[in-house]
């Protein structure tokens, strides 16, 4: 039996650019839609702060998908390669529908079996014949996979999804059973840091984290209080007045997606992007992949094609927060100051570099005058040269 997802219509859903506030949140995803290989985002906040509302308001903002009617994994008619053993199989005339990327809600007491798939017992017994039942994680392929409080999620099931997440593809053996399936999805997780942590282990595994402020002023509290009751009082007129904006981000979104494998990375930000991890004691190699990968992003975002020192800036203290070595119950803390340090020491030394380079062409084209003795392209005067040489060469 097929799992059943869910499909939530989009004119449903609150905006996600009628969120108030929480522009890192915001921004995280967004990147992460963007760029599903940033590796997905942690959001850590108290209760009430909008962090369940921004994930499932985020798959409006993403451009649809084409899928084959009927399959379970989701399987792209366009691609030939990688599809499930259903639809290698089958004809060429198969129904095909667009729809909107499926958002799967993973529940905390979710099981193993329940995650990956595992074997039809209905189907063993009746036919005999041993029957793959597909999981959770193949229904979220090709689109967001959401796990509210994931710190109280069995850390073995975190594993596997991040594991899934990663390799794009999630490996099954089960009863006999040896198969794989692509999966490829946004991993989002939300915590409430009140009720446990990760993992430094698991921590390290999303791509970005942020964490979600609960402070609002009187006038952010006010702004939140009007949208809500307005949109729960007529939830499809609410929509209508937020569609332009939705429909203005969902383009940059979709003109991110085009520009992003034009954008370069020079050798001197990857060495910006080295030295800050460095300097901040970042273990392993994946803090330094994911700064590289979301600056790149952030720079197609803004509809730039090369990375520069600010895309490293904001992609630092994105990719970071939770990798830092930290005492037990020390909650994550990103020295800024020091960050910020290192960054504007680079355009420092980026602006006295270049400062340079052009003093140096324009003494190229032009002689200075301060070296009277190097050679001018007009000559001297008769004395003018015996003077020249009396300087140059005087007699002993």
């Amino acid at each position: 039996m097929t799992p059943k997802i869910t499909q939530t219509n989009t004119d449903s859903r609150f905006p996600f650019t009628a969120i108030v506030g929480q522009t890192s949140m915001k921004r995280a995803l967004i990147l992460n839609a963007v760029n599903p290989k940033i590796g997905g985002v942690l959001v850590r906040g108290k209760k009430g702060t909008a962090k369940s509302t921004a994930v499932r308001s985020l798959a409006a903002l993403l451009p649809e998908v084409t899928v084959v009617q009927g399959c379970p994994y989701n399987c792209s008619p366009e691609e030939r390669q990688g599809l499930c053993t259903r639809c290698e199989t089958s004809s060429d005339d198969s129904e095909i529908v667009v729809r909107q990327i499926p958002i799967v809600d993973l529940p905390v007491g979710a099981t193993e079996d329940r995650l990956v798939g595992s074997l039809d017992i209905e189907e063993a017994i009746k036919t005999g014949n041993r029957v793959f039942e597909p999981g959770l994680i193949a229904g979220t392929h090709r689109g967001i996979l959401y796990i509210d409080e994931v710190n109280l999620l069995n850390d073995h099931l975190v594993d596997i999804l991040l594991d899934a997440a990663a390799m794009g593809r999630n490996y099954v053996e089960r009863e006999g059973i040896s198969i794989s399936h692509r999966s490829e999805f946004i991993l989002v997780g939300t915590m409430n840091p009140e009720e446990g942590d990760l993992r430094p282990q698991l921590l390290d595994r999303f791509g970005l984290a942020v964490e979600v402020d609960g402070r609002f002023t009187p006038e952010e509290r006010q702004e939140v209080v009007k949208r809500r009751i307005a949109y729960e009082s007529d939830p499809q007129t609410f929509m209508a007045q937020w569609q332009q904006s939705e429909q203005e981000e969902r383009d940059r979104v979709i003109r991110s997606q085009r520009l992003l494998p034009q954008v370069t990375v020079g050798d001197n930000i990857l060495e910006l992007i080295t030295s800050i991890c460095a300097e901040y004691d970042v273990d392993g190699m994946r803090g330094d992949i994911t700064m590289y990968k979301t600056a790149a992003t952030i720079a197609a975002y803004e509809q730039r094609t090369e990375v520069d020192a600010e895309d490293v800036r904001e992609a630092a203290n994105l990719a970071l927060l939770h990798r830092q070595r930290r005492q037990p119950f020390q909650q994550p803390n990103l020295a800024t100051e020091q960050l910020d340090n290192m960054v504007d020491d680079f355009q420092g030394q980026e602006s006295s570099r270049e400062h340079h380079d052009d003093g140096q062409g324009e003494g190229d084209s032009e002689p200075s005058d301060l070296s009277p003795l190097e050679p001018n392209d007009q000559d001297p005067e008769p004395e003018d040269r015996n003077l020249m040489l009396t300087i140059q060469d005087p007699d002993p």
